[in-house]
């Protein structure tokens, strides 16, 4: 008989985001007809820039012609897209990262849940507490975990960050060999000084560990002190992959497309202790597993670094950070600590008590929803995340619901 993967089995029921949905939807259906104001999952409300657009209906045009059409496209991603993120995202800042280091993928959520095949199942992981959801579930369906126990699984190691360390995450006292990292954080909007990258990369140097950087909301930074990269600092091509998302950028979330650095110079090590390039190693995973990102899509994303575009992809970031002051203003005029939305499109919320009671009572009395931060890990209990992705005129309204619920 076939057998399933044993590791499944230590997954929680469900997914945060399905029990949000399966609350919300039995609220609906109790409450037809309710204005129901969302704020909890992080998706975009604006349309595509339109210099996105247009370069999208060009790209459709040409493969409607017989010069213009393509087929399989590169899986790595078109030179053209490669090398304008190069150049853009990364020379423009001082960080030197080759155009065939950069891998365009459909998303920064697979490409995060994915790299940890390239490592070996006994790895000992560190994540964030609390911690974007994909980091942990995957390496439990890889098997590198225990059973899940009072909040945590056994065998990962949690880097708590809470309001004592400004949810920055300390330095491990033990050595751990990977080490997720997320700048801007999701979900608790907090941001990373140089200072404190710089630790990070010492550490990975010093106990030969890799950093998977996920600077997926690099685009909300307002901070010039704050890098947005993790290539900024010096030494870190040699320890750490990035990971980038259009998502929020520009509004990808239904157009797909992101892209992942994998330095030639960063290694991992084979069981006699030799180095080995993880740059080839991910090119092998990702021609073998992944198809590429469709020729249009493509182009649409080139077209962030026109001179147009880039002025966009900033008024679309712009108008969520001016949701996110609202929030936050709000949130702190009602005498609630808060972390994020100034450099952030979340906002983290310290409520204690109960997250998923907080969660209920702003859904049935208030009709908002946000995410409880128990969701997240152990260290998000009494938090919740509001997000800043919806019209600002929504937002008000759901400010305004807010202060007359618990002021």
């Amino acid at each position: 008989m076939v057998r399933c993967n044993p590791h499944y089995g230590k997954l929680q029921s469900s997914y945060l985001f399905s029990d949000i949905a399966k609350r919300i939807a039995k609220f609906q259906e109790a409450n037809p007809g309710k204005d129901l104001i969302r704020l909890g999952i992080g998706d975009v409300t604006l349309p595509l820039p339109p210099a996105c657009v247009a370069a999208f209906h060009a790209a459709v045009d040409e493969m409607a012609t017989e010069e213009g059409f393509r087929g399989y496209g590169p899986e790595q991603g078109y030179d053209f897209l490669r090398e304008a993120i190069a150049e853009n995202d990364f020379r423009a800042r001082g960080a030197e990262v080759a155009p065939d280091e950069v891998f365009v993928s459909d998303g920064a959520k697979c490409d995060t849940g994915n790299f940890q095949e390239l490592v070996a199942t006994d790895a000992v992981i560190a994540v964030p507490d609390p911690v974007y959801p994909v980091y942990v579930d995957t390496n439990v369906m890889a098997g590198r975990t225990g059973a899940f126990k009072d909040g945590r699984y056994e065998g990962l190691v949690y880097l708590q960050s809470v309001r004592g360390n400004d949810y920055v995450p300390a330095i491990p006292d033990r050595h751990v060999d990977v080490v997720y990292l997320c700048f801007p954080n999701n979900p608790t909007g907090a941001t990373a000084t140089r200072a404190q990258l710089a630790a990070w990369v010492a550490y990975a140097r010093e106990h030969k560990a890799l950093l998977l950087f996920d600077a997926a909301y690099e685009a909300f930074i307002r901070d010039p002190e704050l890098p947005h990269s993790i290539y900024e600092i010096e030494g870190a091509r040699e320890v750490a992959v990035e990971f980038r998302s259009f998502s929020k950028t520009a509004g990808f979330t239904g157009t797909r497309c992101a892209f992942t650095v994998v330095p030639k110079d960063c290694m991992a090590y084979d069981a006699d202790g030799r180095p080995q390039p993880l740059h080839s190693l991910w090119n092998r995973r990702h021609t073998t597993k992944f198809n590429g990102v469709s020729y249009p899509v493509q182009r649409a994303a080139a077209a962030i670094y026109t001179g147009e575009g880039r002025g966009q992809v900033r008024g679309l970031t712009d108008y969520y950070l001016k949701n996110a002051r609202k929030i936050r203003s709000v949130i702190s005029g009602l005498g609630f600590h808060c972390v994020g939305g100034d450099n952030s499109p979340y906002i983290w919320i310290q409520v204690d008590g109960d997250s998923w009671a907080f969660f209920d009572r702003l859904l049935n009395e208030a009709a908002v929803v946000c995410t409880p931060g128990s969701g997240f890990g152990a260290c998000g209990e009494g938090y919740v995340r509001i997000s800043a992705f919806n019209q600002y005129e929504r937002v008000e309204e759901a400010m305004g619901r807010l202060q007359a619920l618990l002021q």
